[in-house]
């Protein structure tokens, strides 16, 4: 990690109601009394889908490049990092060991780029246990299923359509104590 960068912390998390089907994205952000809590979502995606986009909607968030200690109950995202994963799918033409084309390398991109310009470190967290932040974002992406749900229901009870939604959506909820 680089001393002269600030050192953030992020907590993320995606759910999906179905898989595919709609889903939703969390990521808190922490450097030191700031925290900022982001959530949003996507309708016909998947459950690591969301995860990623967690991880990428966090580091976005950045407004500098920073050290970032990145929290994810997420096999798949940790283990592409940490287990070089994303190194050999490079190296094989973004196929995996089994020669099939690797999943989501839209995101990947993305987040690969982000990963360049913050020096990122990611860390397992086990999921639905005692890790408050962890525990947060979970509760953050399924209200955003929820919101989504809400948003497409069809005609309410007195038959008038409810408001159409875009298929995604990005939810800004509060900031505390400042802006990360």
């Amino acid at each position: 990690m680089d001393g002269s960068r600030k050192t953030v912390n992020i907590y993320t998390d995606g759910a999906c109601s179905g898989n595919p089907g709609p889903g939703g994205w969390a990521a808190i952000l922490e450097f030191g009394v700031h925290r900022r809590e982001l959530s949003g979502y996507m309708a016909g995606t998947t459950n690591n889908r969301m995860e990623l986009f967690a991880a990428i909607s966090g580091l976005g968030a950045l407004k500098e490049p920073c050290n970032v200690n990145l929290y994810s109950d997420s096999n798949y995202l940790v283990q592409a990092f940490n287990e070089h994963w994303i190194d050999n799918w490079k190296k094989n033409g973004w196929k995996t060991s089994g020669g099939g084309k690797v999943e989501n390398q839209d995101l990947w991109f993305i987040l690969t780029a982000l990963t360049k310009k913050h020096n990122v470190v990611f860390i397992k967290v086990k999921g639905h246990a005692d890790h408050p932040e962890n525990n947060r974002c979970d509760e953050l992406a399924r209200a955003a299923i929820d919101e989504y749900r809400r948003i497409n229901a069809g005609p309410d009870e007195n038959g008038a359509d409810s408001a159409e939604a875009l298929p995604e959506k990005t939810l800004q909820e509060g900031e505390k104590h400042g802006a990360v």
